[in-house]
């Protein structure tokens, strides 16, 4: 009996703890809002995917070049959903080049950069995959390698951080030295 007390115990103490990490973690929809500020990107729309391993970011006209001695890419996004009117240039260091395998099971060698986005009110480093993504929904997703364990995610909800808040961006690029950081 005093065995299956203290097992009892045990299961109590876990689930309480549980519970207290989930009710101090945000909650995310199945699409949220986002701020790239480091890439100059005020909002877009972000699909938040527990189905892929890694984020990805839409990006046309990629160019790599080297500054000084290190790998850097151009890229170009369309950050409006539906619409290529508006394109904004962006400049990242080159972390890394992948191959991915997208949810057709076609297999692209990407470029991977690291940057910070701005979710509700948390800030994020998150490596995102560079992709054409024009004839999907979302011009970016959100994988749950970026998310890792930070977040609940409900998939009946949508918008649950709300729009970016510009002051946040700010501040989180003044902690920036130079533009040249960015650039």
């Amino acid at each position: 009996m005093a065995d299956i007390l203290q097992v009892l115990r045990q299961l109590l103490g876990s689930l309480d703890q549980g519970v207290t990490q989930m009710i101090h973690k945000p909650m995310l929809g199945w699409r949220e809002w986002v701020a790239l500020p480091e890439l100059k990107l005020a909002e877009i729309k972000a699909k938040i995917d527990t189905g892929a391993r890694s984020s990805a970011l839409h990006a046309f006209t990629i160019d790599p070049y080297r500054k000084g001695g290190q790998r850097w890419v151009m890229f170009a996004i369309h950050p409006l959903q539906k619409s290529c009117d508006v394109a904004i240039e962006c400049h990242a260091q080159v972390k890394d080049r992948r191959i991915v395998t997208d949810s057709g099971g076609h297999k692209q060698r990407r470029y991977v950069i690291e940057t910070r986005l701005v979710l509700g009110q948390s800030v994020i480093k998150a490596e995102m995959t560079l992709t054409n993504r024009d004839s999907m929904s979302f011009r970016m997703l959100l994988g749950r390698t970026a998310m890792d364990k930070q977040f609940i995610i409900d998939p009946g909800a949508s918008y649950l951080q709300g729009r970016p808040d510009a002051d946040q961006c700010r501040r989180l690029l003044d902690h920036l030295t130079t533009v040249d950081d960015i650039f």
